[in-house]
């Protein structure tokens, strides 16, 4: 029952809010490579793929409260998210990093952050991506709307 009531409160916002997530996460990208000069790994640029269209599209789709974006920007997310994860894995699996290197710039085991012993880039990355995932799924249109429409 609760969770329905705060499903519902956050449903108005979702698209705001999921464009808020977008926001964070391709300025925190910008900001490590840009001023702390952090060069992106390969996966760190296929991650930056998937993230930095969902600012505009979000935002857009915000503006115009237009709920249709959301079957795309959940797949955007859901893609980053998968790279993030097989990231994340290779930075703390040392064998899964030896059975497909990073071979051009940067090693895409290599740690810049690893806060805690655990937290790292990708899993910031991973972590953005499931917060849209879940803010959009939670704004769908309502089954009433759609009938409305």
């Amino acid at each position: 029952m609760e969770s329905n009531r705060f499903l519902a409160s956050i449903r108005p916002y979702a698209l705001y809010l999921a464009w808020i997530v977008s926001i964070v996460a391709t300025g925190a990208s910008l900001y490590l490579s840009e001023v702390l000069h952090y060069l992106p790994c390969n996966l760190c640029w296929f991650q930056r793929i998937f993230m930095y269209p969902q600012v505009i599209l979000l935002g857009i789709a915000s503006y115009k409260n237009d709920r249709k974006i959301i079957p795309y920007a959940v797949t955007l997310s859901v893609i980053g998210g998968c790279i993030s994860i097989y990231h994340y894995a290779e930075q703390k699996i040392p064998a899964l990093a030896k059975a497909l290197p990073c071979t051009a710039g940067i090693p895409c085991n290599f740690d810049y952050l690893n806060w805690f012993g655990f937290i790292t880039i990708p899993l910031m990355a991973l972590i953005a991506s499931i917060l849209i995932i879940v803010l959009l799924l939670a704004g769908r249109e309502t089954k009433e709307e759609v009938h409305e429409a």
